[in-house]
């Protein structure tokens, strides 16, 4: 037991970054959810999104699921809040989907909870840098706000000009990578504290999520339904596995043996069945995708898919 221990801790510490991990010095202030960002007007289970990505279901609510700690219809509202204008993702509600992906995770038990830890460490990274630069002026975007969403059409850029001319410069993905660029915080050779890296270990650590969902909402035409054991590894291993070294994916593999069963996500969700886990998993799958990919798009033109 006191090995096993003793791989948990390790695991905790690198399992979203490479090896060896950094060790970032944390910013000294205090800093609460609810101050970090400028709060969105919206009711949290009013399911709506400008880019669509949720089809016709995007305007049907999605119920609570009462006595659980996590709200699938939370996170599918905060995911559906995410994509903004033509080619970017707010920062507020990316953040507030992982929140509710971090109880997703806890709920699994604590040995899958240990990641819970590393994401809450990153998400509090993008949250206190967003609060100094809320306190520092010259953070904030200035007049060449036209490159923050380079790849809008014409008429999308002048739309983002106009939104986001009144905004902080951690407002969105785009608005943050334009401005640790230009103050010169992100390194392509070494590693750094900026918010442009530790979102794209966010960013891969989404993906892996997206597609242990994927193949949880699966339902196979004949044979049985694996198990959620086997499908997060097997999510695991094409997504996350690239980035670890032999011994973290060895740590991982040990961990996923403790997966839940099946039934344990029917009342995790509040559904009765498989086909009612995969209509709720579907949607939220594709809301996941939606702010995947326009994140894989800020990050891949500006060359920061690999920053150490």
């Amino acid at each position: 037991m006191g090995n096993l221990n003793a791989v948990n801790h390790f695991w905790l510490l690198s399992l979203f970054v490479p090896f060896p991990p950094p060790h970032p010095t944390p910013p000294t202030h205090t800093l609460t959810h609810s101050h970090t960002f400028p709060s969105p007007h919206r009711q949290l289970h009013q399911l709506s999104n400008s880019s669509g990505a949720d089809g016709a279901e995007g305007s049907q609510l999605l119920e609570g699921c009462p006595g659980q700690t996590f709200q699938v219809s939370l996170l599918l509202s905060h995911l559906l809040a995410a994509p903004a204008y033509t080619s970017d993702v707010l920062l507020q509600p990316y953040l507030s989907s992982w929140d509710e992906l971090v109880k997703f995770m806890d709920a699994l038990g604590p040995m899958v909870g240990l990641i819970s830890k590393e994401i809450e460490s990153k998400t509090s990274i993008i949250r206190q840098l967003a609060l100094l630069a809320e306190e520092n002026p010259e953070a904030e975007l200035g007049p060449d706000i036209h490159s923050i969403n380079s790849g809008s059409t014409e008429v999308g850029t002048k739309k983002d000009l106009g939104a986001s001319q009144h905004t902080g410069a951690y407002h969105s993905v785009r608005s943050m990578i334009w401005v640790e660029l230009n103050r010169g915080v992100v390194d392509f050779h070494h590693q750094t504290d900026s918010g442009c890296r530790t979102l794209l270990r966010l960013h891969r650590a989404l993906l892996w999520l997206q597609l242990f969902l994927e193949k949880l909402a699966e339902t196979p035409v004949a044979g049985r339904l694996r198990s959620p054991s086997e499908l997060c590894r097997e999510a695991y291993q094409s997504t996350l596995a690239n980035h670890h070294t032999w011994f973290v994916r060895r740590a991982a593999e040990l961990a996923f043996i403790a997966m839940p069963e099946r039934g344990f996500f029917f009342r995790l969700v509040c559904v009765q069945n498989q086909d009612e886990l995969s209509t709720v998993l579907n949607r939220v799958v594709r809301a996941i995708g939606e702010v995947y990919n326009r994140t894989q798009r800020a990050l891949e033109e500006n060359g920061m898919l690999d920053l150490p």
